[in-house]
């Protein structure tokens, strides 16, 4: 017997989310399993009351897919992650790009796709003020 796909919604919605952001999503009535596409590209957390939690990873479209018990499609909706460029300025230096979130002022914040040793020097001075916050917060 050939396999045969899931029969899909005549439309498919779209659920938009920056990288790094959440969003609060709905789920249909009796959905029992929840499937994301690509889990690099979007997060997903089921809560209680028929809420799911959607975090954007890194930029893509990937997709969500929402089955009840027995298996059957409920929802089909694609995720579209992108950058939440209001507040972000992008310094581009030859081929090197490097970021900064204004809000108001200017200060690093390093993004997918800046220069590997920009975000790497930002990333680790922000992973050893977090980590300092966490020591101090235990004493």
């Amino acid at each position: 017997m050939p396999l045969r796909a899931a029969p899909t919604p005549a439309k498919i919605e779209s659920v938009v989310v920056m990288v790094d952001h959440a969003k609060v999503v709905r789920l249909p009535e009796k959905a029992q399993t929840v499937i994301i596409g690509n889990p690099a590209i979007a997060d997903v957390a089921v809560q209680k009351n028929g809420v799911m939690i959607v975090t954007g990873k890194s930029f893509g479209v990937t997709n969500l897919i929402a089955l009840d018990a027995s298996g059957g499609l409920l929802a089909e909706s694609l995720v579209r992650v992108g950058a939440d460029s209001d507040a972000v300025l992008t310094v581009q230096r030859g081929l090197d790009r490097e970021s900064y979130s204004c809000t108001p002022i200017c200060q690093p914040a390093a993004q997918l796709g800046d220069a590997q040793r920009y975000f790497g020097e930002v990333g680790s001075q922000a992973n050893a003020r977090n980590g300092a916050a966490l020591g101090a917060s235990k004493r």
